[in-house]
């Protein structure tokens, strides 16, 4: 990155501005994916490619027959990190 934490002349505020980010990214890092989220990423991925006309509603019921926990919600998080993946 191009932050200098220790300028003698120009300020974090300052380089941060000038950059136009947000200071915050200084001080929060990413987190990545757990290891259960991948796994379901990758589990409907895989569904996916089978049965491409699946809904969010039906993978959710899919995966649910399969006795897997989880829901409408986590199916539909997943899919649009994974269109967000593809653009």
């Amino acid at each position: 990155m191009c932050i200098e934490r220790n300028h003698p002349k120009i300020s974090l505020r300052r380089q941060w501005k000038l950059l136009s980010l947000a200071r915050s990214n200084l001080y929060n890092q990413p987190t990545g994916e757990s290891a259960e989220n991948l796994r379901f990423m990758a589990i409907i991925d895989k569904q996916f490619l089978e049965t491409p006309w699946y809904g969010s509603r039906q993978m959710a019921r899919h995966m649910q027959r399969q006795g897997h926990k989880c829901g409408l919600s986590d199916v539909s998080a997943y899919g649009s990190k994974n269109s967000a993946d593809a653009q």
